[in-house]
């Protein structure tokens, strides 16, 4: 499909065929655009479309969430300054984040203005809008968790006029607000049941993520026992290695969908850029490689998410990883197997986990630790997880669960394992670093145990991305993140 350049005045940021279709371009605009239930649905689809760009979970936010971590290495030159933590305002990753966050967020600005006042079903319109809502709370979560405070722009972007362009940048605690503010809304909003769009329990599970990310135990362990009750139909997986590659399985909670077609120009590159020859496209220096220190955390013989499932084209499947057996060096070694089908020419079809029934478990169990201690209420899902890699169920009497430390170290490890090449462990390194801030000794490994490592000091100023280059240069109202 081609790319169509569209004035800012007609959404620019919602271009895809099927949305534009229905007259010239030249005429395009709200007034004549956002008129029927049809227009509705296609503006989603875009919005949607906003979490499959490049800087978003096609590429970019995948690197920026694992390459600084103790999970993930390369040599490869194009990440080889998210590795080591040498990163400036001009990493192109940087600009590509911040950018596509705003394309998905401007497109969910134009959808929650202009749908309510559609004339179509009110149930399925209150859904368009809480999906959107969805997709803005999302994208500014990202964005906060990286950048810190950024600019709020909370409607569509419909004018080049410099009052519009230019925000300044709002408090984190500002920007913290309005993805709950969002996702609160969007819970009661959206559907209990939509197997490839976000649903209630998806509002729930990323309020979760987002309580505690801000050590809101009480909110967080109640936003994750809303998932399982949410009249949704997600079940833990009985297998693990069944939940790769993604694909709307009973475990997902919500995914971003991928096709493998060329449809509106997106790309999904990342598997191409993890994977081996064969089943790769091409060989060369790969990303997110497996550290050493992560494979021997695993137990790669006992622990189904990491233990020996059998031969594939790509060598030896442990799960989570694929140990290639290539005499080519660049497809020799650990590389990560969480996206498995033939990469089709950089444009994989696997989708992506963005939150599922594990993670879920994890964080109600992480919530309840901090709040009462290694109880039932802090085991029961903690086991579940652990029970289903293999691994026997804690007890108050194991040296795990000792203590209320003992249980945070044995919870932080198995986040580390479920989870790995998710796209969390960064962020909750940096948690753990800001948990450690506010109570000291809180988290043994943290985002400053490797920004030592790397920076050969623990440089607070390295938990936030700097802003970009380009966008400090566009936008006079912002100010750099301090130390950079």
């Amino acid at each position: 499909m081609k790319k169509f350049f569209i004035p800012i005045s007609a959404l620019l940021l919602l271009g895809s065929c099927n949305v534009l279709e229905k007259e010239p371009l030249t005429s395009i605009a709200p007034s004549n655009f956002f008129v029927s239930g049809v227009d509705a649905e296609a503006a989603l689809a875009a919005t949607y479309d906003g979490l499959q760009q490049k800087g978003a979970y096609a590429e970019v936010l995948p690197l920026l969430a694992n390459m600084p971590t103790d999970d993930c290495t390369s040599l490869n030159n194009d990440v080889r300054n998210l590795d080591v933590i040498n990163w400036n305002s001009g990493t192109g990753q940087i600009y590509d984040a911040y950018r596509d966050a705003y394309v998905a967020i401007n497109r969910a600005n134009a959808v929650i203005k202009y749908v309510p006042g559609i004339d179509m079903p009110a149930a399925r319109r209150e859904q368009i809008v809480g999906e959107a809502r969805f997709v803005r709370a999302l994208s500014y979560f990202n964005l906060v968790r990286l950048y810190g405070g950024v600019p709020l722009r909370l409607d569509p972007s419909e004018s080049g006029a410099p009052a519009v362009i230019n925000l300044p940048r709002s408090t984190t605690d500002q920007v913290y607000a309005q993805i709950i503010d969002d996702l609160t809304q969007a819970e009661t909003q959206m559907a209990a049941v939509n197997p490839t769009r976000a649903t209630k329990g998806a509002a729930a599970a990323l309020l979760a993520r987002v309580y505690l990310t801000q050590r809101q135990w009480d909110a967080a362990r109640a936003a994750a026992g809303r998932v399982l009750t949410s009249g949704g139909t997600f079940a833990l997986a009985a297998n693990y290695n069944s939940l790769f590659p993604a694909d709307n399985k009973s475990e997902s909670i919500f995914e971003v969908q991928f096709s493998g077609s060329t449809d509106g120009g997106t790309f999904h590159t990342l598997p191409d850029l993890l994977l081996p020859q064969p089943p790769a496209t091409y060989s060369f220096q790969k990303f997110n490689i497996p550290t050493p220190d992560l494979l021997q955390a695993a137990d790669t013989v006992n622990d189904q998410r990491w233990s020996f499932q059998g031969r594939v084209n790509a060598g030896r499947n442990h799960a989570s990883y694929v140990q290639g057996q290539s005499r080519n060096a660049n497809d020799n070694g650990p590389f990560v197997y969480k996206w498995r089908s033939d990469p089709n020419g950089f444009n994989s079809p696997d989708n992506s986990y963005i939150l599922r029934v594990a993670d879920v478990l994890l964080m109600q169990a992480e919530a309840s630790n901090e709040l009462s201690g290694p109880g039932s209420d802090a085991l029961a899902p903690l086991n579940q997880v652990r029970q289903r890699a293999g691994l026997p169920a804690l007890t108050t009497s194991s040296p795990e669960a000792a203590s209320k430390q003992a249980l945070r170290i044995e919870i932080d490890l198995q986040r580390r394992l479920e989870l790995a090449f998710e796209g969390e462990r960064w962020f909750d390194l940096v948690r753990y670093a800001r948990h450690n801030q506010a109570e000291a000794g809180a988290h043994q490994v943290t985002a400053l145990t490797l920004i030592q490592e790397f920076r050969g000091t623990p440089d607070p100023n390295f938990l936030l991305l700097p802003l970009p280059l380009a966008e400090l240069n566009t936008n006079t109202q912002l100010q750099q993140n301090p130390g950079y």
